[in-house]
């Protein structure tokens, strides 16, 4: 029977032992392997080693500095426990502490050190950045710290404060128990103040320590009025109340702590019948101390009768310092604004624009409708797809001009399922290839104009791509293996051995047994390992979706959620922005925005987003460099001194890429939601919300910011690629603004990317027409009309696109296309062109012929008001 128990111990221990080797094997060894692998085949084997270690040293030192507050009190503790002549008499757990029981303590304070460091586990990348936070150089305008410091250390403070006094109170709590039952289960006493001088010491100390602990709470609270949104929707930080009762009464509450403390104190050290005066002293203390910092009476009848009757009065510096911090946590301190004055004669002005330079530069196509367009007449073969058309300007003929394109990517989910084998998903469809490229502008009624199209890389104004192929992109690639021993053809663009002779960077070789047999167990595949077209040479290519692999690498970043490809003589390039966010800047209004964050497109709160990092990956290798875009920025500062080497300034980013960078719109979104109030800088201004902006809207549909290739008033002829957003007044559809962000300074012209915004705003005395308003004089054209009831009656309906709004001298053009779109197969055509400026609107299939007879028409109306203006009254 004994020999049976033995077997059966054993094999439960030989099974617990294989199941811990299973779970280090699968869930750290093999994790741990191939992501070092495949951060060294990136070039980033000391990153990946960095932020191994600071996430595992920063925990375990957390961890070990709660151990070791535990471990020595308990042990101090000890000391005191062993005054009894006799231990065996006393308790258990009591007698094991009088002896200094390693096994008791050390276990306790070792479960008590994990349980309270759980919080920082989750928080290792806060510390870090506490650890590099550098100075902002900005103050805060009412403690005068360095912005950095709240949006660094004080959360850590925070943080680190919760936990000491949680700390502190227990082994207050545990001690103060073990000191008590000792004496009494020595002496039979149950007065607290027989305790010997050694305990009532220790004792005194934590209570020291814990008071000195909830007093730096109260410091801190100081720092969070300067989050309060108790004044919302006016105005985001604190106000009269805050500064003037919360504020003082936060000392007065620190006075009162100190006198609580004194008074616990005396306690100990009074006997029974003494002891009543210092408790009930302590318990009004500490009531008083909470009690008149959270009670709401006193500082509702302030709010009522001082700050409600003269709001601006006495809330004018609070919302002046929100205006500024808001302001410059959104990096819009330095956004300008433009006195655009429009004109009564806007032929001039059209006459003098149109030229052919200006006219292959207006984005005609919507973007949203040519993924169609692209996917029927270039997609060629039934696995490739174009999962985004992007906008971008390319010289052509020596020439700036706006252009949409798309990258060609593999889709093999568009294949017949019996395609979907290992051989065929992993060695055989293993990339994209090459991409199309069409003019922004076009002509309606005509086949589409094609920059860069077919897989021979057909291009009629000289766009070349060195390598053409795509094993990065958009798409939810799947690994690859490449090179391989398969013949493959027709699959890849035209070159038959694409394949065989890969010799991108990117990839984790796999040229021996033991790797194969890792990468195996790692994607659950035995045909890697079993597989004879697997050879010495190959590689295996994963994370290839570009969001993924920038993820897998900077998780602290947020990013935008287009990022764009670009073409250039060596290869597709994609370039992602990214952003770096806080919800620590003091006294700024948060906002909420959709950011690709931590493996999900997810909503975030912050207030304060800097356009940080550009972030390049090779489409032909995968490798990825991350340029800093905003060397001010305290976050990608600190990340940049923490991670030696990964950003790189950029200076260093690759002229033909630099060419190509633009003013994200994520950000640009965000920015004028806070803009379109806190332009609005005077405190009476901004309280009366008087002059407030919203996006400009045809029919509640909110026209998006949009890409536009122009000239920059100020700069002579030079053009640049802006984004541009339409604003209206709260609550009228006339044109209030024009926000353009990129545009260059009118005072240092120049060439370089540049993160500046410019507000043409439109004076008051003059109606702009906005986009509603055009809308409408559109719908009253009666040809245009009659023209569209033509169309929606044979097999097709009509669509009109995005309304574009360009400056044109000192007046406003509106550009808007028509599209066709057949309900059988749903490809969209463009079939005119409407083009509108005062109150005129035309409609022609080219923009040629759009502008010569909208200028006629201007021309016309002009002569007709004249002659108008000139007739005599009648007599009476």
């Amino acid at each position: 029977m004994w020999h049976w128990k033995k077997i059966l111990i054993a094999v439960a221990i030989s099974a617990l032992a294989l199941l811990v080797l299973y779970i280090a094997f699968y869930f750290v060894f093999l994790d741990l392997v191939v992501d070092f692998w495949w951060f060294t085949s990136l070039n980033f084997e000391g990153y990946f080693w960095l932020r191994l270690l600071y996430r595992y040293f920063i925990s375990g030192g957390i961890t070990l500095l709660f151990f070791l507050i535990f471990f020595l009190n308990f042990w101090f503790a000890s000391r005191f426990l062993g005054l009894s002549d006799d231990p065996a008499e006393s308790p258990g757990l009591i007698k094991k502490f009088q002896s200094g029981a390693l096994d008791v303590y050390t276990l306790l304070s070792v479960i008590l050190a994990i349980v309270i460091a759980i919080p920082f586990y989750n928080q290792w990348e806060s510390a870090l950045l506490f650890l590099y936070a550098p100075n902002a150089g900005l103050q805060d305008p009412f403690f005068g710290n360095d912005v950095s410091f709240y949006m660094f250390n004080f959360p850590i403070f925070q943080l680190i404060q919760g936990e000491l006094l949680v700390t502190l109170s227990l082994l207050f709590l545990f001690i103060g128990v073990l000191y008590w039952l000792e004496h009494y289960a020595q002496s039979g006493s149950k007065k607290i103040s027989d305790l010997p001088v050694g305990a009532k010491t220790h004792l005194h100390i934590l209570i020291v320590l814990v008071f000195a602990v909830i007093a730096w709470g109260f410091m801190l609270d100081r720092y969070d009025l300067l989050y309060t949104d108790a004044h919302e929707p006016t105005f985001f930080g604190p106000g009269f109340v805050e500064i003037r009762y919360h504020l003082p009464l936060i000392w007065t509450a620190l006075a009162a702590l100190l006198g609580a403390a004194i008074s616990l104190m005396i306690l100990i050290h009074t006997r029974a019948s003494k002891g009543r005066l210092p408790l009930i002293t302590f318990s009004l203390l500490c009531v008083g101390a909470i009690g008149l910092r959270y009670v709401s009476f006193f500082p509702n009848l302030i709010d009522q009768f001082i700050v409600q009757p003269n709001p601006v009065r006495t809330e004018k510096s609070f919302m002046a310092n929100n205006i500024k911090a808001t302001l410059s946590a959104y990096d819009l301190d330095e956004a300008k604004t433009i006195d655009f004055e429009v004109t009564l004669s806007p032929e001039n002005d059209l006459s003098y624009w149109v030229n052919e330079e200006h006219l292959q530069s207006i984005p005609v196509w919507d973007r949203e409708l040519l993924d169609d367009v692209y996917y029927q007449f270039q997609g060629l073969r039934p696995y490739y797809s174009f999962p985004t058309v992007d906008e971008d300007r390319y010289l052509i003929d020596g020439k700036l001009v706006q252009v949409n394109l798309a990258a060609r990517e593999m889709n093999i989910e568009k294949l017949p399922p019996e395609t979907h084998t290992w051989e065929n998903k992993h060695l055989r469809y293993t990339h994209g290839y090459a991409g199309v490229m069409s003019p922004a502008a076009q002509d309606g009624g005509q086949p589409i104009e094609w920059y860069l199209r077919d897989l021979k890389l057909n291009s009629s104004v000289g766009i070349t791509i060195g390598k053409p192929d795509i094993f990065y992109g958009m798409e939810s690639y799947a690994y690859a293996i490449v090179p391989n021993k398969l013949s493959v053809i027709g699959i890849a663009g035209t070159d038959v051995d694409a394949m065989k002779n890969y010799s991108g960077k990117g990839g984790v070789s796999i040229h021996s047994f033991f790797r194969k047999m890792l990468f195996a167990f790692y994607f659950k595949e035995e045909k890697i390992f079993f597989s004879t077209n697997v050879s010495r040479k190959s590689k295996i290519l994963f994370r290839r979706n570009i969001i993924d692999r920038i993820e897998t690498l900077a998780p602290y970043l947020a990013l935008d959620k287009d990022p764009y490809v670009v073409a250039t003589s060596s290869n597709l390039f994609w370039i992602q922005d990214a952003y770096t966010l806080s919800d620590w800047y003091p006294v700024s209004k948060p906002s909420n925005a959709q950011f690709y964050t931590e493996g999900e497109n997810r909503a975030r709160s912050f207030n304060y987003i800097r356009n940080s990092v550009k972030i390049v990956v090779n489409a032909f290798d995968g490798t990825v460099d991350f340029y800093i875009a905003d060397p001010k920025d305290p976050i990608i500062r600190a990340y940049a001194k923490a991670y030696p080497g990964v950003f790189k300034p950029l200076s260093e980013i690759p002229a033909e890429l630099e060419s190509h960078l633009r003013y994200p719109r994520d950000i640009y979104h965000h920015q004028m939601h806070i803009y379109s109030k806190y332009h609005q800088k005077e405190p009476e201004l901004f309280y009366q919300q008087a002059e407030t902006w919203e996006e400009a809207k045809i029919q509640s549909e909110v026209i998006k910011p949009y890409y536009l290739t122009t000239e920059i008033q100020g700069c002579g002829n030079m053009r640049k690629f802006v984004l541009i957003d339409p604003m209206t007044p709260i609550g009228r559809d006339n044109l209030s603004v024009l926000a353009i962000a990129g545009s260059l300074d009118p005072e240092q012209c120049g060439g370089n990317y540049t993160q500046r915004m410019v507000m043409f705003k439109f004076h008051k005395d003059i109606q702009v027409n906005g986009p509603a308003q055009v809308s409408a004089l559109i719908d009253q054209d009666t040809t245009i009309s009659s023209q569209f009831t033509l169309w929606d009656q044979h097999g097709s309906t009509v669509h009109r696109g995005r309304m574009i709004i360009l400056p044109v001298g000192t007046s406003v053009l509106y550009v808007q296309p028509v599209y066709l779109i057949s309900t059988q197969t749903r490809i969209p055509e463009l079939v005119r062109i409407i083009v509108s400026m005062g109150n005129e609107v035309v409609m022609e299939k080219s923009l040629v012929t759009a502008f010569k007879q909208l200028e006629e028409k201007l021309r016309r109306g002009k002569t007709t008001n004249t002659e108008k203006t000139k007739k005599p009254a009648a007599s009476g």
